[in-house]
């Protein structure tokens, strides 16, 4: 029972968060639903649980599948992630460790991952995994060249470069030192 509780309050927050996330009072998602305020704000202070019917009314307001809606909310993802638990992958013949920090997870926009690049290391790729992804690159050890956009930047130790990325892009690490960077990625 304690387990259905839980998703039931990450249900009630979820929706609560997307009524704002479009700008809505609840008397305008009242409007627009033909559900009555008073309803919706029970819901959403988790004091009813929603119906079938009230839920696939509010998922089609939402634009979202009721599946999409309840994979949001029905686990959450552990608040720590240790290092031990963060998954490390070399690929040797390029020079590059990719370490996911904070993984991706379906009720989360964004991740962390460390980067690392030995000296003459050159990756590119061809196109972003979802059109659109915003990046934050941190560099915090040596310097990268990153090229997104068509424009090339030098991002040293303390820097940090951001944009959406559209296209291609590529990073190089010219040395004589390794490179270490974080990229915080949030999905659009």
């Amino acid at each position: 029972m304690r387990q259905i509780a839980e998703v039931e309050t990450r249900l009630a927050d979820r929706l609560a968060t997307l009524r704002v996330e479009h700008g809505w009072s609840l008397e305008e998602l009242a409007s627009r639903s033909g559900i009555s305020r008073s309803t919706l704000s029970r819901l959403e202070r988790g004091e009813i649980s929603p119906t079938a019917a009230l839920l696939g009314r509010l998922c089609t307001i939402y634009g979202r599948t009721m599946s999409r809606l309840l994979a949001e909310v029905e686990s959450e993802p552990p608040q720590v992630v240790t290092a031990a638990a963060q998954e490390v992958w070399h690929d040797e013949e390029s020079g590059f460790v990719r370490r996911s920090v904070s993984p991706p997870h379906p009720g989360l926009r964004g991740e962390v991952v460390e980067g690392r690049l030995r000296p003459g290391a050159d990756i590119a790729y061809d196109a972003p995994p979802v059109p659109g992804l915003e990046q934050h690159i941190w560099v915090l050890e040596g310097a990268v060249e990153i090229t997104a956009g068509g424009h090339t930047h030098t991002v040293e130790a303390g820097d940090c470069l951001r944009f959406r990325l559209w296209g291609s892009s590529r990073f190089r690490c010219a040395g004589p030192a390794p490179v270490r960077y974080a990229i915080l990625i949030v999905l659009p």
